[in-house]
């Protein structure tokens, strides 16, 4: 066996260090703290570089690993990536697609008994538009949230609908940072390419939406038993139908990423008719684009690049991580010795050792998905590849148990605080707390079992061909 370029004092375990001191500023900012926020987590990614260096016996060659994984083809694909998506969420998130559907539950008369499963498609609808699960749980609650409480929906199926539609959309949508980051973390072995966004969604699909359908007659059922009256529901008078209209162009974006298989030929065609949509019926004007105020620049564009530079940072960081433990051999011994264990010695095998590799570690850090599909991304890669599994397959399985079980844990789960801090300071409803949001959050749950019989029946299962296609048989 080759002596790895990168060794410590102390021996390899040294190595864990960035990684280790990386999960303790999660687990503070996050958990402690109750910060949410991806540059403080970035911030910690590379002081862990930093204390990490100061253990390598060659200082040098360790910048000179980290450097490695920051240019990988993976980690300039998925920063290129997150900037064009930025675009595109903020558009949606400035033409106020939530008062269009608010709108629409007054229009049609919506019962308060249905006002929850409502909830749980409107708000996947715009986390899907927008790619982004916490944004668009940030949007959702001041304005579905209270609305729900003032027509007498039950507060804790409601907030379970939001945090559940949240996760779903983040889930599937083309333009998400989980479905960029499983996708590009997963290359092909006959071709010099990553995993292409559209095929992995257009293969994904038939998990997601079967857990969707699922939780929809949940909450449909709870909605109706639990709410406090069943009169129709009264909303703002001053909602408006205009801002349903962007959905058209972000429907096309989303048929054009997958027909295309190209992501940035999708996000172009959905900045250029989501623009021209918003100007033609007033919800934008030249300024909402890009302009500048008081020397100051502003439009979507700039909020889109700018509000990406946390999550980009922190993926420089964690890449930097893994140019170092992959640097010190570590990430081949564990590939290794995990496709030498019995568990691995199939593909159902290999599946369930990346469904609870990618489990523990979303755990380990919070519930942050995209942390934790950069971390086992590269192990998830190498370990489906040696039994042949397509990298769609190898990506859903990570992402699927990423946005599982193991993001909701409720002494954990950063979307679990974030849905308390947002039920709270409504008069006369108590706050409600991760563990009475956790079994009303059901669809990471039920995704979590639909995975597991997929998993355990090969449902969906693929494998690599050699022009890269995807068989069913190897």
């Amino acid at each position: 066996m080759n002596q790895p370029n990168l060794q410590f004092r102390g021996g390899l375990g040294m190595a864990f260090l960035p990684p280790v001191l990386f999960l303790i500023s999660c687990f503070l900012y996050f958990v402690v703290f109750k910060a949410f926020d991806m540059t403080a987590l970035a911030m910690g990614g590379f002081v862990s570089l930093l204390i990490g260096a100061l253990f390598a016996t060659n200082y040098k060659e360790f910048w000179t690993q980290v450097m490695k994984g920051i240019s990988s083809e993976s980690a300039v694909a998925i920063v290129v990536i997150l900037f064009m998506v930025g675009m595109i969420s903020a558009l949606i998130k400035a033409t106020s697609v939530a008062s269009g559907f608010v709108w629409l539950a007054q229009e049609v008369g919506l019962n308060t008994g249905y006002y929850t499963v409502f909830v749980f498609m409107a708000v996947s609808l715009i986390a899907m538009a927008t790619g982004s699960s916490i944004g668009t749980m940030f949007t959702a609650f001041p304005i579905f949230y209270a609305a729900g409480l003032a027509i007498g929906a039950a507060p804790g199926p409601l907030a379970g609908a939001i945090l559940s539609a949240a996760i779903l959309g983040d889930n599937i949508a083309p333009i998400s940072d989980t479905t960029i980051i499983s996708s590009s973390s997963q290359r092909f072995r006959s071709k010099d390419d990553v995993a292409d966004v559209g095929g992995v969604v257009r293969h994904r699909a038939r998990y997601a939406l079967l857990s969707a359908a699922i939780s929809a007659v949940f909450f449909l059922v709870v909605g109706m038993s639990a709410a406090h009256n069943t009169d129709v529901a009264v909303f703002s008078a001053t909602a408006s139908p205009l801002p349903l209209l962007m959905l058209i162009p972000v429907a096309i974006m989303l048929i054009v990423a997958m027909v295309s298989r190209n992501i940035f030929l999708a996000v172009t065609v959905g900045l250029i008719l989501g623009s021209l949509t918003g100007l033609a019926v007033g919800l934008l004007n030249l300024n909402d684009i890009a302009g500048v105020s008081d020397g100051a620049p502003t439009g979507y564009l700039y909020d889109g690049v700018s509000g990406m530079l946390g999550t980009v940072a922190l993926v420089i960081s964690v890449f930097g991580i893994m140019g170092v433990l992959r640097g010190a051999g570590v990430m081949d011994t564990i590939v290794t010795k995990l496709t030498t264990g019995t568990l691995a010695s199939t593909p159902r095998g290999v599946e369930l050792a990346i469904g609870l590799g990618v489990s523990a570690t979303t755990v380990l850090f919070g519930g942050v998905n995209s942390a934790a599909m950069l971390t086992f991304g590269p192990i998830a890669d190498e370990l489906g590849a040696r039994v042949g599994l397509h990298p769609y397959r190898r990506a859903n399985v990570m992402d699927c148990f990423a946005l599982g079980l193991a993001s909701v844990v409720p002494i954990l789960s950063a979307y679990l605080f974030i849905g308390t801090l947002l039920t709270s300071g409504y008069e006369g409803t108590p706050t409600q707390s991760t563990f009475a949001l956790f079994p009303m959050t059901v669809y990471p749950l039920v995704l979590t079992v639909v995975m597991l019989v997929a998993v355990l029946t090969g449902w969906g299962r693929r494998f690599e061909g050699s022009d890269g296609s995807a068989t069913k048989t190897r």
